[in-house]
């Protein structure tokens, strides 16, 4: 089978130094690389994790609730508490 000339194949994979998709913090935002952020971090690992989610895979989805429901009910709690507190 004869390979195909004309279609530019660094556009879409990279070039051989490129490292591939799959490597740690390949999907940081380009604002959290240039605060500083790499995988080695809390923070960075974590918006690394959340940035290969995929929205089409119900198991990713089942992922990013979980990390909803993690991250928002301590902030539930604490607005109850504050609102417990005023109201007494």
């Amino acid at each position: 089978m004869p390979v195909d000339d004309s279609v530019d194949y660094t556009e879409e994979y990279g070039d051989e130094n490129t490292p591939p998709s799959w490597f740690p913090g390949g999907h940081l935002p380009a604002d959290a690389r240039r605060m500083g952020l790499t995988h080695h971090v809390p923070e960075g690992a974590l918006l690394d994790f959340a940035g290969k989610l995929d929205a089409t895979k119900p198991w990713h989805r089942m992922a990013a609730w979980g990390l909803l429901v993690v991250f928002g009910l301590p902030v539930v709690f604490a607005v109850m508490r504050v609102l417990g507190a005023l109201s007494s």
